[in-house]
């Protein structure tokens, strides 16, 4: 298959000028890497062959067909050796594979291996390793005690036997007992049982014998056995809660609604993994995609916008202190007679004296550390915040629209262009590939402006060299979602396969693998620093640029030299 390879450096302009490229124009033994999230080329579901490149030609639709995948989830799969997504019945099989195994290798019951593993956060290779290690040791830690019962129990089945929880006689084909053989009646252990799978949560699967000083653990058979079938369900339901949250190589799909979980095996660095609900998340913090920002930073960044820190430097930039009561006050009248609405003291705006008995503040009194330098500083970085928080949250907002109009068109346009041009829908996918780039290339852009956020402003070249790759980025997503978003409107009520529907197919496909390129050198220089750019760190005297750090309360500049903040006194 014949790919399309867009040259990059770092030194040069990108020779990309012409967005539209014709199906002409295609090199032969060239590759292309559209963005989606850094998976290979050979699994990537947006990639796009030589054959998206077709012309106006009658068999065009014809000869798209036979590369057309039968299932349109297919999009959403990336490289299978990275994550597999997991049903409900599909953890089940896994997890009796799991208990199936330990239990031939070790030449013990289901019940037991089940029991080692739950103690072993379900890790097949500890379980062998710890076991072979020390056999006695770990079953003493798990409470698989040796079984020892008088021989008459099993045999008399008529003995009467006092429970030794409510001391009533039963006889002894109505008495249970754990690993460690402590007799309890029917009525004690469901009763029991039962408690703890109401209360306890995942922690009825780490049940213990009802003797206080017995560490003997409650096994399978006896839930089966003794639980009524609403409680034998919901610890069925523990239990697959529990191979997925205590095992380190499964977690569950965030979304709500959701109840697969995603098997992650990548040892690439990339996180980013998408469940058949379409909700995309990071494996690693399970916060949404994020790169090319950091899950520590993205933690920041989101526990930023989320606090008060900017109320604080709003406080700081425009009120200033009631000398008496030190409370904030903000200036909403034209005089400078203050009265503080706390305490009552009257003071002057400008001196912050006293009113009374003032006369005038006109002469200025030099200081070390001047009011205004501090509003300056204040106010700087409140500007600084609102730039980049703006123009991320915008692009939040239009990647979840981008989302909500690719399932519009998917559901209600794609019938009504395929009527009124005459093909199938099938045909039709170049425009979901070209919607799927809009929405992985709004969030890599959303998290751009976060991560310039924090880019130190002591690099200009660094930060220079971001903003450029960033505003071309930028500005060839624009180009894409505005015609996906509203030159494919002039198709619907036209009759026939037309060649300006032709042509633009050939255009919104080159914008999406172009825009894809883009997308993806942002991304891979983001993650690597900006490592290709020669620093020039401004040096100089100390009056002229100093290294400083961002409060992450107050967000105040303060100097590297300190060690709390010069604003809010906080580390």
């Amino acid at each position: 298959m014949l790919r399309r390879r867009v040259s990059w450096d770092v030194t040069n302009s990108l020779a990309m000028d012409d967005v539209h490229p014709s199906s002409d124009s295609i090199e032969e033994e060239a590759t292309t890497k559209c963005y989606s999230d850094g998976f290979d080329d050979n699994e990537d579901p947006f990639f796009l062959s030589d054959d998206d490149f077709v012309g106006g030609d009658d068999g065009a639709a014809d000869a798209l067909l036979e590369d057309i995948k039968e299932d349109e989830i297919d999009l959403l799969k990336h490289k299978q050796q990275d994550y597999k997504i997991l049903n409900t019945a599909e953890i089940r099989q896994r997890m009796e594979r799991d208990v199936a195994e330990v239990s031939t290798v070790l030449s013990i019951s289901k019940d037991e291996a089940s029991i080692l593993l739950r103690n072993y956060n379900w890790s097949v290779s500890k379980v062998n390793d710890s076991w072979f290690t020390d056999e006695f040791e770990v079953r003493e830690k798990v409470g698989l005690e040796k079984l020892v019962v008088s021989s008459d129990l099993s045999s008399n089945k008529r003995k009467i036997i006092t429970c030794g929880i409510c001391f009533e006689p039963y006889t002894s084909d109505r008495i249970r007992y754990a690993y460690c053989g402590h007799l309890y009646c029917e009525i004690c252990w469901s009763a029991y049982i039962s408690t703890s799978i109401n209360n306890d949560g995942t922690g009825c699967l780490m049940l213990r014998c009802p003797e206080p000083s017995c560490r003997a653990a409650i096994g399978q058979y006896m839930i089966d056995s003794l639980a009524s079938e609403e409680d034998r369900k919901k610890y069925s339901d523990f239990l697959v809660r529990s191979y997925v949250e205590d095992n380190r190589t499964t977690k569950w799909c965030p979304s709500p609604a959701c109840e697969h979980a995603i098997e992650f095996s990548g040892a690439d660095g990339i996180f980013d993994v998408t469940c058949r609900c379409f909700t995309s998340f990071c494996w690693n913090c399970k916060e949404e995609c994020h790169r090319p920002m950091d899950c520590d930073a993205v933690k920041k960044w989101i526990l930023k916008n989320s606090s008060e820190s900017e109320n604080v430097n709003y406080i700081l930039a425009y009120c200033k202190p009631c000398p008496n009561c030190k409370r904030p006050i903000e200036k909403n009248h034209g005089c400078m007679h203050m009265t503080c609405r706390v305490c009552r003291n009257e003071f002057c705006w400008l001196c912050l004296g006293p009113w009374k008995g003032h006369a005038n503040c006109n002469r200025y009194m030099e200081k070390t550390d001047t009011e205004d330098r501090r509003k300056k500083l204040a106010k700087e970085s409140l500007e600084k915040y609102t730039h980049y928080f703006e123009r991320w949250d915008a692009n939040r907002k239009s990647r979840l629209k981008a989302l909500a109009d690719h399932q519009r068109v998917k559901n209600e346009e794609f019938k009504k262009l395929s009527e009124s041009q005459d093909i199938p829908e099938a045909y039709l996918e170049f425009i979901t590939k070209a919607w799927l780039q809009v929405v992985e290339c709004r969030r890599a852009l959303e998290w751009s402006y976060a991560y310039g956020y924090y880019l130190p402003d002591k690099d200009p070249a660094k930060k220079q060299f971001f903003e450029y790759l960033q505003g071309e980025a930028e500005s060839t997503l624009e180009k894409l979602h505005n015609c996906v978003e509203s030159e494919l409107k002039e198709f619907l009520d036209v009759g026939g396969l037309s060649k300006k529907f032709s042509e633009f197919r050939t255009k919104l496909v080159g914008l999406t693998t172009v825009t894809g390129n883009y997308f993806e050198k942002l991304v891979r220089a983001l993650e690597n620093g900006l490592c290709d750019v020669n620093s020039h760190v401004i040096k100089g005297s100390e009056d002229e640029v100093e290294d400083r750090w961002h409060c992450d309360r107050c967000t105040y500049a303060n100097p590297s030299s300190l060690k709390s903040c010069k604003m809010c006194f906080i580390k």
